[in-house]
């Protein structure tokens, strides 16, 4: 693990705040956060946001730190074997840990997929959209991915509506592998010639 130094204005005052990278892969900056593969200090971070029922309640529900300890280590691996799954997202003012987001393909999944998760305090503050914006950019312009698509619950409004300003478009019900083979998700998406010009909202 690494240590970079991230600059942050405050009110009163400026502060530098340290933030952990990671050896896993690379690290992302915006405006406003810092996304970088996982470190062992996340995993609070982590069993907080998966015990938060309202941010999972389209994901499954809430899980216990067994369950996340398992997701957790699997989300490692995954960049540890094939270079790209979920960035934890810390809001770079802070240092805190508020979410996670980035590119996926478990086996079997109907596509390669960008998703997303932020804690309810951090939601409804453009963060989601903020980081969306650097992740579709990663997929498209370092790993060379063709397609984009997110898995999304229909009765998850929010995550449509982000879906449809990344401009990408509800291609219709989708299937799940094991253990997600009962969830009922709408598979949205977008190809990376879409992702060009709808990359130039965001300029």
């Amino acid at each position: 693990m690494r240590r970079s130094t991230i600059d942050a204005r405050r009110s009163g005052g400026y502060a530098l705040v340290m933030i952990a990278t990671s050896s896993l892969g690379p690290t992302l900056e915006t405006e406003r956060l810092i996304l970088r593969p996982p470190v062992a200090e996340d995993f609070d971070g982590f069993c907080a946001f998966c015990a938060d029922a309202e941010a999972m309640k389209h994901l499954g529900g809430a899980q216990t730190p067994p369950m996340v300890w398992r997701m957790f280590t699997s989300i490692a691996g995954a960049w540890r074997l094939y270079g790209f799954h979920m960035f934890s997202v810390l809001d770079k003012a802070s240092g805190a840990w508020i979410g996670r987001i980035g590119p996926l393909q478990p086996f079997g999944w109907p596509g390669r997929e960008v998703g997303w998760g932020l804690m309810t305090a951090h939601q409804s503050k453009g963060y989601a959209r903020e980081a969306a914006v650097a992740c579709m950019d990663f997929v498209f312009d370092r790993l060379g991915w063709d397609e984009v698509i997110h898995t999304i619950n229909p009765g998850n409004r929010p995550s449509a509506a982000l879906a449809a300003a990344l401009g990408s478009v509800n291609r219709g019900p989708g299937q799940l592998p094991d253990p997600y083979a009962g969830e009922r998700v709408d598979i949205w998406g977008q190809s990376r010639a879409d992702w060009r010009e709808n990359r130039k909202r965001f300029l």
